[in-house]
């Protein structure tokens, strides 16, 4: 039998794995697996096939339309004109709206690396089917995000 379970890295999982060893499983029949985070990197477009929903260029673009827009109706009555003015404005608009995205999205960002992922350990358990439910309550009391098992013996477990 195969008990997997996911934690977050504190003193509960380093009790458990004390309270399983003390149960009679060997330190090769536990497994511990660290989990990677996930890095967020921000590109400035996004493609076709590997969008995030962040992408830099949306808000400048909206920005620059505002103040192109604004800029061709003052412009008119400014000394050089709609033309120009609505190139200035969609200059200072793009860059504009690039900065505010820039800035909201590493804010967001440092927000979601600060709080983290779920899980950051998967435990692996190979243990004899009459310690099963001994083993689920080791876990089960001492925080377990999660729990699945694997009969090792049947082939009905199936994944998909």
């Amino acid at each position: 039998m195969y008990l997997f379970a996911t934690f977050k890295y504190n003193m509960e999982m380093e009790l458990t794995l004390r309270e399983l060893e003390k149960l009679g499983l060997t330190k090769e029949q536990i497994l511990v697996i660290p989990l990677d985070k996930m890095k967020f990197q921000t590109k400035a477009i996004d493609s076709m096939h590997r969008s995030d929903g962040r992408s830099l260029i949306d808000l400048a673009a909206i920005f620059g339309i505002i103040f192109m827009l604004l800029g061709v109706i003052y412009g008119y009555v400014f000394y050089l004109g709609p033309i120009l003015w609505g190139l200035f404005g969609l200059v200072f608009g793009a860059i504009l709206g690039f900065l505010v995205d820039y800035y909201f999205t590493k804010k967001s960002e440092f927000s979601m690396r600060k709080r983290g992922s779920d899980a950051d350990l998967v435990l692996l358990i190979h243990c004899p089917q009459e310690k099963q439910e001994k083993v689920e309550d080791i876990l089960w009391n001492n925080m377990v995000l999660g729990i699945g098992t694997l009969d090792s013996k049947t082939s009905e477990n199936k994944i998909y």
